[in-house]
């Protein structure tokens, strides 16, 4: 049996005849995350928190059009952002009990745990190790949201 090739011409009038008869992308894919909000009710003493804490750099602060006050917040070595928004027009700030929650690596539990609790900020739970090596524990930030520390496995 033998194959029958088609010339540069042919396979480009196949090609413009199947992308007209593609169907359509129904839903566009993201290209890339950006960041996650999280809704305060005490600006300066989360900035604390984030910034003294755990380490956090200050990108950008703005105010929103409608009034919300941002301030977007990076870890090292990481790209994705943490906006932080204070706008009292939304009521008060409820956070559910295991809603959602940031996970940050750390390189020494024991001295990350000494630090915090310094700065008034036990951890919450932990530490624990896993049945990978890993060590596991947590903080709670202002508002309640809850903040997951993984120490490598060695």
């Amino acid at each position: 049996m033998s194959r029958k090739t088609c010339s540069h011409e042919e396979f480009s009038k196949l090609s413009s005849w199947l992308r007209r008869f593609r169907p359509p992308i129904l839903f566009p894919m993201v290209t890339k995350f950006l960041h996650t909000r999280y809704r305060v009710t005490d600006l300066e003493k989360t900035l604390h928190f984030y910034r003294e804490v755990l380490g956090l750099e200050e990108v950008s602060r703005k105010k929103s059009d409608r009034g919300s006050e941002l301030v977007f917040l990076k870890a090292p070595g990481s790209e994705a952002l943490i906006e932080i928004c204070k706008y009292d027009g939304s009521g008060p700030v409820m956070v559910g009990p295991d809603l959602t929650h940031l996970a940050f690596g750390v390189e020494d539990m024991e001295a990350f745990a000494k630090h915090a609790a310094s700065l008034g900020y036990p951890l919450s739970d932990g530490p624990h190790k896993t049945s990978s090596g890993s060590v596991l524990a947590f903080v709670d930030a202002p508002d309640g949201y809850e903040v997951e520390l993984i120490q490598p496995a060695p």
